[in-house]
Formats: structure tokens, C-alpha cells, sequence
């Protein structure tokens, strides 16, 4: 008995073994190969939630997980379409450019000349006071205006730069760099002292110009400049401050050489006279050893301020590396005289809803 059990199991075994793929595939769950089955979660529906407040919860947040899924999806194909046009119209440009390059080549000298690009810059209304200098009457405003005695080297500079009450860090490192980078300037701190005693104390000392700093929460924000001892007074908007370890690949400290003057873009009679006081904050005869130039450049009627040195790489190669400070200014009153907000003459006053109306009309 033993033995005839011993034998049909031995057979049972041998059938599990010899089964079909078919067969195989029914235990193994429609996998096939012996391989475990596959279980998938229960399907999950909103509706089955029983509490109110919970399902209408649950259906807004898979509505707007479907959303964002959507939104993504569509903001990768925009994505993509746009760097195919972008990629396109660049190959177009640059096919064009080799095109007329060659053509350029191929006529020689009676090639015609390249066209200027349009800007905002070169397509500015024409301003009836653009300055000509060949015209009699700017050589004589020119050399009977309050600057005359300074171009006439009758004057030399001498400037007292000064802030307002109780200065900030960030104000005092400005103000003590930026008469680092103009010769012959001293720093003076109010201490409270009203601006209309200081000025006939400059004046007693001789000075030539005084240099006002405002700040605004802790940041710069505005510069007087008055011409002493008869004005004129020039109000800015100054922005975009940067002190010196502030600027990327900055120079070493500047030295005390008498820096260049570059001034750019001034072209009108109002531009023309702000030029003119820029350049009498500096001494003559600049010392070219030094390397140094401080540039003032007027684009839009904003009033780039940069202080750099020039670097002879070799006899033809020259490059510039900036010393900082950095600023921008925006002209907002001109003022006959020396400083008085009460009873003061105004000769030209920024008024912005009239005078921006027009992106293309610049007074500077």
C-alpha cells in the first residue's frame, strides 16, 4: 500500500510539471513564464465619499491638479514651439547676414553703405534748442554765464560735499568714496545745520560748488549740486547707487591724479549748461599718468556716472576697468541762484505728465 502511494504521488508531480503554457498562464494571474501575478489597486471614485464638505473638498482638488497638469503640458509645448521659432528665425538671420556679407565682398567699393539701426536714441523729436557751436549766441551765453570764470581758469575748483541729517552707513561710505574721485573735495557732516547757513559759510571759505546727498531709508536717493557763489542750483533723482566692492572686477583704489572729464550726449541749451557744471567740479590740465576718467553720459535724459582707468594691453589694444562708485541721475529742477526751496527762481522743472508724453521727445 505504501509503495502504490508513494508511486501516485510521484505521478501527480510529474502531471503539475507537464502542464501547458496556457494552463501556466491561468495560475500565474495572465502573466505567463511562472511570473507573480499582478495586483492593481482599486479603482478610486469621489463619489463614494459619504461626508459632503470632505467630497466637494477632494473633487476641487483633483480638479485643479488636472488644471496645473494641463497648464504645465500646454506651457511645455508653447516652451518648445518658441525656441523652434527663436531657433529658426536666428539660422534666418545669420544665413541673410553671410549673404550680404558676400555680396558686400563681391561689389567692393561700390558697395552700398550699411543701414543705421533704429532707435528710440537716434529718432528723438528734434528740440528747437539744440546747441550749434558755431552760433554767436551760445559763445556768448558761454562767456558771460556763472561757469565763465571757472573755463576762463580765473577759479579753481573746490567743492564741499555734505548729507543730509544723520546719515547712514551706506550714505557716509558713498559720500566719502565719491570725494575720493573728486580732486580738491572735502566732507563735511550737517550736524543739523540748515543748508542756508552752510552756504554763506562756503562761500566765505572760497568754495566753488556744494554737493548735497539725500537718502530715503537708508539709500541715496537725490543730489544738489549748487554752483557758488551765484548759483545756478541743480536738483537729481539719483538711483542705481553701487559702491566699490559692490562692482564686479573692480580696479584697485584710484589714485590722486587728476582725473579726464568725458562728457556725452549733452546737445541741448538746458543739457549744455547741467555739461558745464559737471565740468567745473574738476580741476584743469588733467594728469594723464594717472589713467583715470570720470564720464558722464546722458542717454534718454538719464545721466550715467562711471570712473574708470584706462589699461594699455599693448600699443594698439586699450581696455578700461571700472574704480566705482556708480550712480544714475534724473534731472528734476533747474534753479536760478543758490539753494532756496521757498523763495528760489526756477528756470526748468521736470513736470512728468507733461513732459513724458512723448517717448521720443529728451530735453537733455
Amino acid at each position: 500500500m505504501a509503495a502504490g502511494r508513494s508511486s501516485g504521488a510521484a505521478e501527480s508531480k510529474k502531471r503539475k510539471k507537464s502542464k501547458s503554457p496556457e494552463e501556466g498562464s491561468d495560475v500565474a494571474g495572465g502573466s505567463g513564464g511562472g511570473e507573480p501575478p499582478v495586483f492593481f489597486p482599486p479603482s478610486f471614485s469621489v463619489s463614494e465619499i459619504k461626508n459632503k464638505q470632505r467630497r466637494h473638498f477632494m473633487f476641487m482638488k483633483l480638479k485643479m491638479e488636472k488644471r496645473k497638469r494641463q497648464i504645465l503640458r500646454n506651457h511645455a509645448d508653447d516652451s518648445v514651439k518658441k525656441r523652434i521659432i527663436v531657433y529658426g528665425n536666428a539660422l534666418a538671420k545669420l544665413a541673410l547676414k553671410k549673404k550680404l556679407k558676400k555680396e558686400r565682398e563681391a561689389l567692393g567699393d561700390k558697395a552700398p553703405p550699411k543701414p543705421v539701426p533704429k532707435t528710440i536714441e537716434n529718432q528723438r523729436v528734434y528740440d528747437e534748442t539744440t546747441v550749434d557751436p558755431a552760433d554767436e549766441e551760445v559763445a556768448y551765453d558761454e562767456a558771460t554765464d556763472d561757469f565763465a570764470p571757472y573755463f576762463n581758469r580765473k577759479t579753481t575748483p573746490k567743492i564741499l560735499i555734505t548729507t543730509s541729517d544723520r546719515p547712514r552707513g551706506r550714505t557716509v561710505r558713498f559720500t566719502e568714496q565719491l570725494s575720493s574721485i573728486i580732486p580738491n573735495s572735502q566732507v563735511y557732516y550737517r550736524r543739523g545745520l540748515a543748508l542756508k547757513k552752510i552756504i554763506p559759510q562756503c562761500i566765505g571759505r572760497d568754495y566753488t560748488d556744494l554737493i548735497v546727498i539725500n537718502e530715503d531709508r537708508k539709500i541715496a536717493n537725490g543730489l544738489i549740486l549748487s554752483h557758488l557763489p551765484n548759483g545756478p542750483t541743480a536738483h537729481f533723482k539719483m538711483s542705481n547707487v553701487r559702491l566699490r566692492k559692490e562692482i564686479k572686477r573692480k580696479g584697485k583704489e584710484p589714485t590722486e591724479h587728476k582725473p579726464e572729464v568725458i562728457l556725452n550726449n549733452f546737445t541741448t541749451r538746458l543739457g549744455h549748461s547741467i555739461g558745464r557744471m559737471f565740468a567745473s567740479l574738476y580741476p584743469h590740465d588733467p594728469q594723464f599718468t594717472g589713467r583715470q576718467v570720470a564720464t558722464f553720459h546722458n542717454q534718454r535724459d538719464y545721466i550715467f556716472f562711471r570712473y574708470h582707468r584706462y589699461i594699455f594691453r599693448s600699443e594698439k589694444k586699450v581696455g578700461i576697468q571700472e574704480l566705482g562708485p556708480r550712480f544714475t541721475l534724473k534731472l528734476r529742477s533747474l534753479q536760478k541762484g543758490t539753494f532756496d526751496s521757498k523763495y528760489g527762481e526756477y528756470e526748468w522743472v521736470h513736470k512728468r505728465h507733461e513732459m513724458d508724453s512723448n517717448r521720443r521727445k529728451f530735453h537733455l
